[in-house]
């Protein structure tokens, strides 16, 4: 089984459930070293003190709070923890609230919270089962590696989700950020067309059909840079002219359509003797990405965005044949 990152007791009225909190999502982004350019040489941090230059073990490190006129008041890691005596320990549920309540902006990072006891499983059950019925989270508060966290914990399938969520004050307000936002004066026909363009693209929600191109890219960047190839640059997307903006939203929404009637093949039989004139089949494999994309985008190949190098040559070839 997985290891806890923090454990402690769900507590609300007079039941209490002991639990274990583990994170639910991972990353998979392409890992770096420094280095000095020119050299092979490393760059490392340490931890120096700034007046006598030497290197301070983590154990000799205390906190120190800014003040103000240079002065600052330190604090020592105990003290930190001895204000908050058994909240380490506890996740108090304040109230319950409706999931549709709480804006998406608030929600910062998500954990699975599963039973630590065998003796309590029907307690969460009976808590995720509760709360999966009335579709509400549990708002909780919670003190983790010397930090309050405000939390919603939902019901999803058979676990139980805790979400740490922004205090209403670490939210920025936007109308303090802009001096001026635009609103739609472009008139009823263009918002009409534009909630055309929303109906026609609406699907349901598939995670599965996203990956992270970014983090494929960087990879193949580094195998080209290590193969010694040619790193081609993709172009910059271009802002949509005020003045073509309706013409744009129709054409947005025809294709749109007839992408949902049609799909892939759709697009090899509309282009179908441009593909086999441009593109030979056994090239394919060695056409650079940035040339796979445009012709992706000629043939308007569905889901092309979220492909890699590979996948969308397979789909060219696909289309290819399908107009053929």
């Amino acid at each position: 089984m997985a290891r806890s990152i923090w454990t402690g007791y769900i507590s609300f009225g007079l039941v209490s459930i002991p639990v274990g909190l583990y994170a639910a999502t991972e990353e998979h982004e392409v890992a770096f070293h420094q280095f000095e350019r020119g050299t092979s040489d490393r760059i490392r941090y340490q931890r120096v003190n700034e007046r006598t230059g030497r290197e301070v073990d983590y154990d000799d490190i205390v906190k120190g709070h800014d003040v103000g006129g240079g002065e600052h008041v330190i604090v020592e890691p105990d003290e930190l923890a001895d204000i908050a005596p058994g909240r380490s320990r506890a996740l108090e549920i304040d109230r319950f609230v409706d999931l549709a309540d709480v804006d998406p902006i608030f929600f910062q990072k998500s954990y699975y919270l599963a039973p630590s006891d065998e003796e309590n499983t029907s307690s969460y059950a009976l808590l995720r089962a509760a709360l999966a019925k009335t579709n509400r989270a549990a708002v909780a508060t919670f003190v983790m590696r010397g930090k309050e966290y405000l939390a919603a914990i939902r019901a999803s399938d058979d676990v139980l989700v805790l979400e740490t969520l922004h205090f209403a004050d670490e939210v920025r307000d936007p109308a303090k950020l802009f001096d001026d936002l635009p609103d739609a004066r472009g008139g009823r026909k263009q918002l009409d067309m534009a909630v055309d363009l929303i109906d026609a693209m609406t699907e349901r929600w598939q995670p599965e059909a996203y990956r992270d191109t970014y983090t494929e890219r960087v990879k193949e960047l580094v195998e080209a840079k290590r193969e010694g190839k040619e790193v081609v640059v993709e172009s910059e997307p271009a802002a949509t002219e005020v003045t073509d903006l309706l013409t744009a939203l129709q054409q947005s929404v025809e294709a749109a359509k007839k992408g949902r009637k049609g799909g892939g093949s759709r697009a090899g039989r509309k282009s179908g003797s441009k593909l086999k004139t441009r593109v030979d089949p056994d090239q394919l494999a060695k056409a650079p990405k940035k040339d796979l994309d445009k012709l992706a985008r000629e043939l308007d190949i569905s889901g092309r965005s979220s492909m890699t190098k590979d996948e969308l040559a397979a789909a060219i070839e696909k289309a290819r044949k399908s107009a053929a």
